[in-house]
């Protein structure tokens, strides 16, 4: 109920005052992984970062204070969080506590996560089979699709991140997450070129036809999470970007106001749904303002 009288006020302030308070924060516990994805830029596999339970109830207090009431955990891979008898469940406590409304892991489901007590999981989910595994390396589909039939979770997503390798599975991925009794939504975005993984970029005319068919997929019932709105922006990028609304805390503690896209000068060809869906809310496009209020709600 808090964010139901929360969200229109956070709303008028940052429309219609000015205020550059973010909604929510994602928070990197740890660089450290289970994966070598070829898009990744995070991962750091011989010195990894590793939070402390402290240090991460710090900059919750932190995010908290600037504004943020949703969390989102992220690593790295998050579901390798460890202090001491401390595990993701703790951290998930420790927002509540503090007076986050939502909590969500994003996760790459290589390990069970059945009794996760976030509100929400978000899965990386990069094709079907070999598509999937082509990024993420053999055997990562099969543990994938094991680990969402047994995770019992009742607000369990997954997320396709569209690149030049697996393109061509967008249609049947989209499939998949309907007919998954496991799977409640699916969210599409578009690889964001930072530096190294320029190859991976997907060319601004197949993003547009991929759109076109995500478009008629969700207008036909499929669970897909994007607004149309939202999408059709995504095709051409010339949109003014709220990157704000979420603000960033890297494994290694740095604190960031906004996206790192913008720091590394990619904006103009970002891939991030998010940033289509926020400005499609500021433009009052009510097919996007739908589609947030479920996903917060």
């Amino acid at each position: 109920m808090k964010s139901l009288f929360y969200l229109p006020f956070w709303f008028f302030r940052a429309r219609c005052l000015g205020a550059r308070r973010p909604l929510q924060t994602v928070l990197f516990v740890s660089d450290r992984c289970n994966l070598t994805c070829k898009h990744c830029s995070i991962y750091e596999s011989r010195h990894p970062h590793v939070k402390t339970l402290e240090q991460i109830g710090q900059e919750l207090e932190y995010a908290y204070r600037l504004g943020s009431r949703f969390v989102d955990f992220e690593g790295g891979e998050p579901t390798l969080w460890r202090d001491g008898d401390h595990n993701l469940n703790s951290l998930i406590r420790l927002a509540k506590k503090i007076g986050f409304y939502s909590t969500t892991v994003t996760t790459n489901a290589q390990l069970p996560f059945a009794g996760s007590e976030a509100d929400s999981i978000w899965v990386s989910l990069d094709g079907l089979g070999d598509y999937h595994d082509a990024i993420r390396g053999k055997g990562a589909f099969d543990r994938l699709a094991k680990h969402i039939a047994t995770a019992g979770h009742p607000h369990l997503s997954v997320n396709m991140v569209i690149n030049a390798l697996n393109y061509p599975s967008v249609e049947e991925t989209i499939e998949f997450a309907k007919n998954s009794p496991h799977i409640e939504s699916i969210s599409l975005n578009f690889h964001t070129p930072y530096a190294g993984t320029e190859h991976l970029f997907l060319d601004w005319e197949k993003r547009a036809r991929t759109i076109d068919l995500i478009i008629e997929r969700k207008k036909a019932g499929y669970p897909v999470m994007n607004s149309v709105s939202g999408l059709k922006l995504m095709k051409h990028n010339r949109f003014k970007k709220q990157c704000w609304v979420s603000n960033f805390i890297l494994a290694d503690g740095t604190q960031l106001t906004e996206c790192q896209g913008k720091t590394a000068g990619i904006c103009d060809r970002c891939g991030l749904s998010m940033a289509g869906e926020m400005h499609a809310v500021f433009s009052l496009k009510p097919d996007t303002i739908f589609a947030g209020l479920k996903l917060r709600m």
